[in-house]
């Protein structure tokens, strides 16, 4: 997912949408979906209700990216505004679970 963001930052500033809707469809729910069944089983609850709506700010995100133009910075301002938010998702996340 930090991939993701990454290459979500600097598609908004270089205007790419292409960049932008690709990264974020790679961490949107397709990534939840190939999550194997043994992974999704030692995750607790806490962690799905953080996961799953992180996963669906990426889809919203790609969505957003494919409507806007890319040359108007009102619109890359929403972009980078929802990609603060849904950061926020991945900064509680990296709080609270941690892989040892």
């Amino acid at each position: 997912m930090l991939s993701s963001i990454q290459q979500i930052t600097l598609g908004i500033g270089t205007g790419n949408k292409a960049m932008i809707i690709k990264a974020a469809r790679y961490s949107g729910n397709r990534m939840a979906r190939a999550t194997s069944q043994s992974i999704k089983d030692k995750t607790p609850i806490s962690f799905e209700k953080i996961g799953g709506p992180t996963h669906m700010m990426f889809e919203t995100l790609a969505i957003n990216a494919a409507e806007v133009d890319a040359d108007d910075a009102d619109d890359m301002k929403d972009l980078a505004e929802l990609t603060g938010k849904l950061m926020r998702h991945c900064l509680a996340c990296h709080e609270a679970f941690t892989v040892n």
